[in-house]
């Protein structure tokens, strides 16, 4: 039978193995991928609605299951209805946009503002229709997938009430 002290020894010298473990898959080294060095292309027309350009920041890696790319949107422009299988974070950079789950009532986003949208919620985004909008979009890969795009969305989601943000 083993004593108080053997118990946490084991218990310290399994954590420490279990992080020296953890160096070793994380120990890949700071990586930096300079502006620029990816080109931008414009957002695909059956995915989005008016001008969008996408630009991709930081693909997945074996460390990581995120996508990270920067979406500039002229007035008016906006995605399609789409899913993640994973959710997305949105940070939004610049401009005034709209946000709305299916069901809900579309809401105001400004710079600064953090969105998150939780895995399979059906969601659009984009500029309003008289200020450009940009942000930054993280989502998350499962199975090699990180979105499902669906169909365009309609004037009457765009004409509807909009909660405006604090």
């Amino acid at each position: 039978q083993m004593c108080i002290r053997d118990r946490m020894k084991a218990i310290i010298a399994a954590a420490a193995i279990s992080l020296m473990g953890a160096a070793q898959v994380f120990a890949e080294g700071i990586e930096i991928r300079r502006s620029g060095n990816t080109p931008s292309v414009m957002g695909n027309a059956a995915n989005f609605s008016g001008h969008a350009v996408v630009s991709p920041l930081l693909p997945p890696n074996e460390s990581t299951r995120a996508n990270l790319g920067q979406v500039d949107f002229t007035p008016g422009a906006r995605t399609a209805w789409h899913t993640h299988p994973a959710g997305q974070l949105l940070i939004v950079t610049a401009g005034k946009g709209w946000v709305q789950e299916e069901g809900k009532t579309r809401q105001e986003i400004a710079p600064g503002d953090v969105v998150w949208i939780p895995a399979t919620v059906r969601h659009w985004h984009g500029a309003t229709s008289t200020s450009p909008m940009s942000h930054l979009a993280m989502t998350y890969m499962v199975d090699g997938k990180n979105v499902d795009w669906q169909e365009p969305v309609s004037y009457t989601h765009l004409t509807l009430p909009t909660i405006c943000s604090v």
